[in-house]
């Protein structure tokens, strides 16, 4: 059993690179069942998010990723699957009948919680793609669990597109106020709202 071990080095590299600091502003490191959701501008962003979590936490939270991205390769198969436990969600899938968030759902059953990014891509640009409606249906199907917004700064400067060593520069990332699906609230407002608490937390908005 490596895997505790690789988890060890990856987080303590991830942490030492960035010199990450864990914000709390809206809430504290609680063993909830959470779905955090966080910008999204580096194939390193979960692994920061992930290692910024307390152990026991980390134990408990799966990060959702593209498949097509996390099989492409031996290492990165076995670090998805053995290493972070990862959600893997098909994006190139060919039968519409499938419901893509199954994963998800059927994660969230078995008590675990989820690292997601609901611009569902990367995003080069400042500020936040609109999001994709998953993470409403994620709340509606599982109000009981807490949406935590988490802002990841400074990281797609650490490794921007098409570089393979990090810079060493301070990130941050901020842990906001939990949301919660108004009854009766609307897809549309609760996407709108959901991404403003996201975004609030950005350092420019502060």
């Amino acid at each position: 059993m490596f895997e505790p071990v690789v988890a060890t080095l990856i987080t303590s590299a991830a942490r030492t690179v960035t010199g990450a600091r864990s914000l709390w502003l809206g809430c504290a490191p609680q063993e909830v069942q959470r779905i955090y959701f966080a910008n999204h501008s580096s194939h390193g962003d979960f692994v920061l998010l992930w290692a910024s979590l307390p152990p026991a936490l980390r134990k408990v939270t799966r990060p959702v990723a593209g498949a097509d991205y996390w099989q492409k390769s031996p290492l990165r198969r076995y670090l998805i699957n053995r290493v972070f436990n990862g959600v893997l969600i098909d994006r190139e899938r060919k039968d519409l009948v499938d419901n893509p968030l199954q994963p998800m759902l059927e994660a969230l059953e078995h008590g675990d919680s989820l690292i997601i990014f609901p611009e569902g891509t990367r995003n080069l640009e400042e500020g936040l793609l609109p999001f994709k409606s998953g993470i409403y249906h994620l709340a509606k199907s599982y109000p009981q669990v807490e949406l935590i917004p988490v802002w990841i700064a400074n990281l797609n400067r650490v490794m921007p597109k098409g570089r393979i060593l990090p810079l060493p520069l301070l990130c941050t990332t901020s842990f906001g106020v939990p949301l919660v699906l108004e009854e009766s609230e609307s897809k549309v407002h609760f996407l709108e709202r959901s991404r403003d608490a996201l975004l609030a937390l950005a350092p420019e908005h502060s």
